[in-house]
C-alpha cells in the first residue's frame, strides 16, 4: 500500500492516519482462513525471540535493576520481527479490522472480526505453545540461561487475574496505539524506532502482552514451575481480556472518535 501524504502539511493528520487504516483494515477482514492462521502460527513462534533475547540480555548484567532494564532493552526484538515481516498478531488487531467496523457498524462486519479475532488468537496461542515447549524441553538454549528464563517468565505471569487484567491494559494500549503510529510513516527506520519505543515499556514497567507473556506462560508450564491450567486462567485469559480493552477502548474508540468529530463539524463539502 502506497503511503498517503500529508495534504494540511509534513505530519499526517488523525484523519489521514484514519485512512491509511482503514482500506488495510478491510483488506484483513476478508483474508482467507489459512492465511490468517499461518500469519498468526508465525506470530507467535518468532515473538518468543523477545523473551529469550530478553534473558540472554539480562544473564550479562548484575544486580536486579540492571537485569530488568537489559531484558527491557531487548524485548522488542521478537515485536520487530514479527511487524517487519507482516506476520499477525492478535493485540496488532485490536485497532487495525476495528477501524473497519467502526465505520459500517453492521453485523456482518462485527462477525468478520470476532471471526479474525478468534483465528489469529489461535494461531498466536499454538505458536506460542510450541516455543515455548521447545524452549523448556530441548537443548534449544545453553542450560545456564534457563535460570535467567526462569526468573524472567515468573516474574511476568505472577500476580493473579486482576492485576493481570489491569496491566494487561496498559500493554493492550501501547500496541495498538504502534499500529496508529505505524500507518503515520512508512520508513523502515522510524517503523523500528515507534516498535521499540512503544514495546520496551511493556517489559520495563511490568505491563503484560497476552502473546510474548503466554510463551513465558507455557515455558514455566513445560519446565514444571507451573500448571497449564493455573497459566491459562491466571495469565493468559485476563491477559487477553486487559490486552482487547487497553486496544479497543484507549485506542480504537478515541482515535476514531477525534475523526468522527472532525467530520461531523466540518463543512458538507469539505466531508468524504
Amino acid at each position: 500500500m502506497a503511503e498517503q501524504q500529508s495534504e494540511s502539511g509534513t505530519r499526517l493528520t488523525a484523519a489521514e492516519i484514519h485512512e491509511n487504516i482503514l482500506r488495510p483494515g478491510f483488506e484483513e477482514l476478508e483474508r482467507s482462513t489459512g492465511a490468517l492462521l499461518w500469519s498468526s502460527l508465525a506470530s507467535g513462534l518468532v515473538i518468543g525471540f523477545s523473551f529469550v533475547g530478553g534473558a540472554y540480555a539480562a544473564s550479562l548484567v548484575a544486580g536486579e535493576a540492571g537485569k530488568r532494564a537489559a531484558a527491557a532493552a531487548v524485548y522488542p526484538l521478537g515485536f520487530i520481527m514479527v511487524i517487519l515481516s507482516r506476520s499477525e498478531l492478535f493485540t496488532e488487531n485490536t485497532l487495525v479490522p476495528v477501524i473497519p467496523f467502526l465505520e459500517k457498524r453492521d453485523r456482518d462486519t462485527l462477525v468478520a472480526l470476532l471471526r479474525v479475532w478468534a483465528l489469529l488468537l489461535l494461531g498466536n496461542m499454538v505458536g506460542a505453545v510450541v516455543f515455548g515447549w521447545t524452549l523448556a524441553r530441548t537443548q534449544m538454549v545453553e542450560p545456564s540461561l534457563h535460570a535467567e528464563l526462569i526468573r524472567i517468565a515468573e516474574h511476568a505471569t505472577t500476580g493473579g487475574f486482576g492485576h493481570v487484567l489491569y496491566a494487561g491494559v496498559f500493554a493492550g494500549w501501547l500496541i495498538a496505539l504502534l499500529s496508529w503510529l505505524l500507518a503515520a510513516t512508512h520508513a523502515t527506520g522510524a517503523q523500528i524506532a515507534l516498535i521499540w519505543l512503544c514495546t520496551a515499556p511493556i517489559a520495563a514497567l511490568g505491563f503484560r502482552h497476552s502473546i510474548a507473556g503466554s510463551v513465558e506462560a507455557f515455558y514455566r508450564a513445560a519446565s514444571g514451575g507451573a500448571g497449564w491450567g493455573e497459566m491459562l486462567t491466571a495469565f493468559v485469559v485476563p491477559a487477553v481480556i486487559g490486552n482487547a480493552i487497553g486496544g479497543v477502548l484507549l485506542v480504537a474508540l478515541l482515535n476514531y472518535g477525534q475523526v468522527a468529530s472532525d467530520r461531523e463539524g466540518a463543512p458538507a463539502d469539505k466531508q468524504p
